[in-house]
């Protein structure tokens, strides 16, 4: 599997004071990681039913590869704002160094790059 197959979504909803602010954080982390060819979906989610099969659980969600790095135990799916616990304190996004970490982790776990941080070929 190479780089350029990775999917990352973010999910939304309509209005969201934060789907900016995680767009051009996941943007940055992928350029820093020299993934300037992957891109970012985003989708607005409308309602309940939505929200539930996308395991959405608050406005913006990120999905790298279909999973959601930071999804804490016990959240329900829902239509309402997301907060996110950074090293500053509570967030509406996660912090750089958080995403980069959520991209690498996500390209180490299917064998894309090394554990050394060096792309497969």
């Amino acid at each position: 599997m190479h780089k350029d197959t990775m999917k990352i979504e973010l999910l939304v909803v309509p209005g969201c004071p934060n789907a900016r602010p995680a767009a051009d954080g996941l943007h940055q982390a992928l350029v820093r990681l020299g993934l300037r060819d992957v891109a970012v979906q985003t989708r607005t989610i409308t309602g309940q039913t939505e929200a539930e099969a996308a395991h959405f659980t608050g406005s913006p969600t990120i999905l790298i590869d279909g999973r959601d790095p930071f999804a804490e135990p016990g959240r329900v799916p829902g239509l309402t704002c997301r907060m996110y616990r950074t090293p500053d304190g509570l967030a509406g996004a996660p912090a750089a160094e958080q995403l980069l970490q959520a991209l690498t982790s996500a390209l180490q776990a299917v064998g894309r790059i090394g554990r050394k941080g060096s792309e497969q070929t």
